[in-house]
C-alpha cells in the first residue's frame, strides 16, 4: 500500500479555559481544560475533554520521565513566586505553556505508549487513582477507566453514534463527573508500536 492511500494520523490536543477552584476556605487554585481530538490507533477515545491543575502536570512529567530515562521531556512552564492567578497575562502564559508542553509529549511513540499518559489525558482520575490503575491495583483496567469517564462525560455525541454502529458500546446512565474509572491499558496500546512496559514501575 502506497503512503498515499493511508490515512494520515493526526493527534489535536488544545489547553484552554482556564478556571480558578476553591479548594478550601482559603486556598484557589486554577484548572485547564485539555481537549483532545485524534483517529490515532494509540487512544482508546478519539475526542475527550478532562480538566487538570498544574500540579497535575508536574506529576505526570515526573512520571513520565522516570519511565523513559533516556528521552530529554520538554519542560513545564516554570512555577513561580511571582505567578498571579488574577493576572491575565500570568494565566494564559502558562497555559501555553501547558499546551507547548502535550504537544512535545505526543509527538514521542515512546511517551504514547505510558498508560499514565493515557489516564491523565482522557479520565478525570487522580494521580493516585492513575498510579493505582496502571500498576494493577484496582478493578478495572485503563481501557474501562477512560470508557467509563467518556460514558459519564457525553460532551461528542457523533463519537458515541460511531462508537454504537461498531457494536462496542459501553454507555452509562450515571450523571457523574469528574473522577470516574481511569482508562484501561488494554485498549491503549492497540495500534501502538511501543509496548507498555511503563507500567512496570
Amino acid at each position: 500500500m502506497t503512503p498515499k492511500h493511508e490515512k494520515q494520523e493526526f493527534v489535536t490536543v488544545l489547553v484552554r479555559d482556564p478556571r480558578t477552584q476553591k479548594e478550601d476556605s482559603w486556598h484557589s487554585y486554577i484548572d485547564y481544560e485539555i481537549f483532545i481530538h485524534t483517529n490515532s490507533m494509540c487512544f482508546t477515545r478519539k475526542t475527550s475533554c478532562v480538566r487538570r491543575r498544574f500540579r497535575e502536570f508536574v506529576w505526570l512529567r515526573q512520571r513520565l520521565q522516570s519511565n523513559a530515562v533516556l528521552i530529554q521531556l520538554p519542560e513545564l512552564p516554570s512555577k513561580t513566586p511571582f505567578f498571579n492567578m488574577n493576572n491575565p497575562h500570568h494565566v494564559d502564559h502558562r497555559r501555553q505553556g501547558l499546551q507547548e508542553f502535550l504537544e512535545k509529549i505526543l509527538q514521542n511513540a515512546l511517551l504514547l505508549s505510558d498508560s499514565r499518559l493515557h489516564l491523565f489525558l482522557q479520565t478525570q482520575l487522580s494521580p493516585e487513582d492513575m498510579e493505582a490503575c496502571v500498576c494493577g491495583q484496582t478493578k478495572y483496567s485503563v481501557a474501562d477507566a477512560i470508557q467509563k469517564f467518556a460514558s459519564l462525560n457525553r460532551r461528542f455525541p457523533i463519537e458515541d453514534e460511531e462508537r454504537k454502529k461498531g457494536g462496542n458500546d459501553a454507555d452509562s446512565d450515571s450523571e457523574s463527573s469528574s473522577s470516574g474509572l481511569g482508562p484501561s491499558d488494554d485498549s491503549i496500546s492497540c495500534g501502538c508500536k511501543a509496548s507498555l512496559a511503563s507500567e512496570e514501575s
